[in-house]
């Protein structure tokens, strides 16, 4: 019986992908063989030795210690995508809510007082001050075209507006998805000094941290609008609300509110709901369990932030996946050791990425527990297993 490990609340259509005959799923569960989880910070001392991999339901994975991960052979996966819908959705609603100054005109109306005839004339009075703008030919501009910006960004031609993008690795395959008259910009400061609107679709990382910075600001329009549904960390808060301050840009819609950020009336914060649907909640459970149960049950690993992709087809005998550092004749000494056991390679792959190395083997019988051992003591190797 494989015995998966949830933290948080798991969509039941994920978790019902794992046959009950087969797996026992459960937030409290001895000797796990995967843990699956959403926002949950998951710390080392959660990961028992028999963890085999780690899924993320979204797609971010900085609650997850990926580095510790890696260095004991466990991949960590997501479900890139599965979200982008909703993310997208959230996107076009916080341009609305900026540029027609939604939410400070509903607060308006919220604390007018008087009988009707008095809150008409109020409402006459007040109006003027929330006049707003369109968004047929103004500009966005898009920093990372990844599942999510590429949304965005053929949804936000769909409304009429001219569309940048800016994405040095973006994939042959989202490269196809996305219309042909996105221009694309030569930097993020070429980015920005031709945007209305700003928004940022990538991981939080080293390199990425500040993208939106004091600096970089001041090469924007005045009157741009900078939209963060992607990290906190992306954005530099106390340049951004500085500039709201002085009038440089029209507002800051974001899904990662703080103290600093509370009470001003140009900053449009919300509870982190770029995710939060049911369909969205839904598609991540689904996309993580289907992950999961193919790694455990086959040993393929599709979406995975730490290793590589990994897909072989079964072709008969048994199996066994070995993941190891990224160091020359590998699977040269694998494949001795398998020789020296009488044991005939059907199909072999392997593949890696940075330091890590991953292989699957198919083999004409059973491989016994001793020469699983043997490969195990093998320097360099972290993990052996039967799949």
């Amino acid at each position: 019986m494989h015995k998966i490990l949830t933290f948080n609340n798991i969509a039941v259509s994920g978790l019902e992908r794992f046959p009950r005959d087969a797996y026992e799923v459960a937030s409290e569960i001895g000797h796990p063989e995967a843990i699956m989880l959403r926002s949950h910070k998951l710390s080392e001392n959660e990961i028992s030795e028999t963890v085999l991999a780690v899924g993320r339901a979204g797609a971010g994975v900085n609650n997850i210690p990926v580095d510790y991960c890696s260095d004991q052979g466990i991949p960590v996966f997501n479900s890139p995508g599965a979200n982008a819908n909703a993310v997208k959705e959230l996107v076009l609603a916080g341009m609305l809510l900026a540029c027609r100054n939604i939410c400070q005109a509903w607060n308006y109306t919220q604390n007018l007082d008087g009988d009707d005839s008095v809150l008409s004339k109020q409402v006459e009075a007040g109006k003027k001050t929330y006049v707003g703008f369109e968004l047929p030919g103004k500009t966005l501009g898009i920093i990372g075209l990844g599942a999510i910006g590429v949304q965005v960004a053929n949804a936000a031609q769909a409304l009429g507006m001219n569309v940048i993008g800016y994405d040095p690795l973006m994939t042959v395959e989202r490269a196809w998805q996305l219309s042909a008259s996105v221009e694309q910009a030569s930097s993020i400061d070429d980015l920005l000094t031709k945007s209305d609107f700003v928004t940022i679709h990538v991981p939080l990382t080293d390199q990425t941290r500040n993208t939106i910075s004091a600096d970089r600001i001041k090469l924007m329009k005045d009157n741009a609008v900078v939209l963060n549904f992607s990290r906190e960390g992306i954005v530099e808060t106390e340049a951004v609300c500085e500039a709201l301050d002085n009038g440089k840009l029209h507002a800051y819609v974001c899904d990662f509110p703080n103290n600093y950020l509370k009470n001003r009336d140009k900053v449009i914060a919300l509870p982190h709901l770029g995710a939060s649907t049911v369909e969205a909640e839904e598609n991540c459970a689904i996309m993580v369990a289907n992950q999961l149960r193919d790694f455990i049950e086959n040993g393929n690993i599709h979406n995975s932030v730490n290793f590589p992709g990994v897909v072989m087809p079964r072709v008969g005998g048994s199996r066994i996946s070995i993941t190891n550092r990224n160091v020359p004749n590998m699977v040269g000494q694998i494949s001795n050791f398998l020789a020296e056991a009488k044991l005939n390679i059907i199909d072999l792959l392997n593949r890696s990425k940075g330091e890590l190395a991953y292989t699957l083997i198919d083999i004409d019988s059973e491989v016994s527990e001793e020469t699983l051992a043997k490969i195990g003591e093998i320097d360099g190797v972290l993990r052996v297993r039967s799949v």
